[in-house]
Order: C-alpha cells, then structure tokens, then sequence
C-alpha cells in the first residue's frame, strides 16, 4: 500500500465546513475504492477535539470538587461584553494540541515501523486567527509529520461556516464529533478571522513551513458538496488527485 497511498493527510478547514463528513464518506467507502480514487487506505484519525473537549470535562469535574480550573474558563470577553462558554486561559495550549496529535503518531510508528505499509494517517484540525491560525499551528507539527503530510483544506466561507454549525447542533450530544456545535458569539470570537489565505499565498501548491514544503489541496465546498455523496466522492477525487500529483513531485 505504501506506494500507492498517502501516509498523512491534514483535514483543515472552518469548524463545520466539512471535515467531518469527509471522514465519515471516508470510512463508508470501501478499502479497494478508497485507494483507487482518493489514494487513501486503512486510515487511523487523530483529531485533537476529543482531547480538547475531554480537558473541559476534567475542568469541571476539578471545579464540582472545590478545586480551580486547570486549563478552560466557562466565560469569555467579547467586544467588552461576557459570554458563557469554555474557552482556554493561554492561548498556547491550542498549540499543545497540535503536539498531542503528533505525540500519538509517533507510538504509532514507535510500535509499527510499517504502519505506512498498512494505514494513512489523517489529522484533523481548525484554527482561527484569534488563537494562532494556522501559520502558528503547523509550525507545531513535528518534522517527521510535515515531511510526511498533505494538507486538504476545505473552503467555506464564515457565513457558510456559521449556518452549518447552527445545523448540526445537538445540544444533548456536545461531545460528539459530527453533532458538537459552538455558540454563536463564540464563533465568531474564535473562527470568524481566518488566516488560510494569507498562509497559503505563496505558493498556489506548497505551505511553507520552516524548510519543509507541504502539498496541499482545496475542496470547494461552497455550495455544499459534503450533502450528497456522490457530489463529495467526485470533487473529493480531483482534489485527491492534484494532491498525489504534487505529492509525487514532492
């Protein structure tokens, strides 16, 4: 498998832009489709919500204790107005994540020098410009994940970006990664500034990341492709596509 699949794909995008869909189509598709049309095999995720939204629960377990809050607050200042929700108290543990993320990858390879030979390893993330945006994340990837690592980026606007999340809200379910949603406000204070293009720009086929050149792709996803899909599948191929080319390149 090794050389016919990708061994890191990064899934970036606006929160509720699509990633999520994107795996879930992923894991629908069946192995020898998967490889033929996206170059993508078994494939293991390493998403930092989960840890994410599990320090929040560890937050408040420690506050139901008498004890404070290690890493979140419940409220944050917006535009001189307080809203609740969980945000972080210093900025850098969305960095932290990112590092988690690679932490985990490298047991992996730690314990199976051929994990390549069998899986692709896709990380999935969104960052806004409030915490860092993504010109302050990769440069937290390892160098054994940039040398390795393609990006997909998933295009939608705020707006967009917006309404999905509204839509996908199950306020039973905040822990779930294709039903958690945000609040509005903080939304906005976290995603509504984006800095991909300004991180992209220049080069129209590599991020720049220190030395290291990444290739990547954009999924237009505006009007929505992640609905229906066979919409997904088709686009998802062409962008897969350009990316092994570069990849090849690389």
């Amino acid at each position: 498998m090794a050389n016919e699949a990708f061994d890191i794909i990064i899934l970036n995008g606006r929160p509720a832009a699509g990633k999520s869909e994107v795996i879930d189509f992923l894991k629908k598709t069946p192995l020898e489709e998967r490889l033929r049309r996206f170059h993508i095999g078994e494939f293991e995720e390493f998403d930092d919500f989960p840890i994410l939204w599990e320090r929040f629960e560890d937050d408040d377990l420690y506050e139901r204790h008498g004890h404070a809050r290690l890493i979140s607050e419940t409220e944050f200042v917006y535009e001189g107005k307080t809203y609740p929700g969980y945000v972080f108290k210093d900025v850098f543990f969305w960095h932290f994540l990112i590092e988690k993320l690679c932490a985990n990858y490298a047991k992996r390879l730690r314990d199976d020098p051929k994990y390549h030979d069998r899986f692709t390893a896709i990380f999935e993330f969104a960052r806004g410009s409030q915490h860092g945006g993504f010109a302050e994340a990769y440069p937290h990837l390892s160098p054994e994940v940039l040398a390795r690592a393609c990006t997909i980026y998933i295009r939608v606007s705020w707006a967009e970006s917006l309404r999905k999340n509204r839509r996908r809200c199950n306020p039973d379910k905040p822990d779930s990664i294709l039903e958690h949603s945000l609040e509005d406000r903080k939304m906005e204070y976290l995603y509504k500034e984006s800095d991909w293009d300004a991180f992209s720009a220049p080069d129209p086929d590599f991020l720049m990341v220190g030395e290291q050149r990444v290739p990547y792709a954009v999924f237009e996803n505006e009007p929505e492709k992640t609905d229906v899909p066979e919409t997904l599948g088709r686009h998802l191929e062409e962008v897969c596509s350009r990316l092994w080319a570069l990849h090849c390149r690389r």
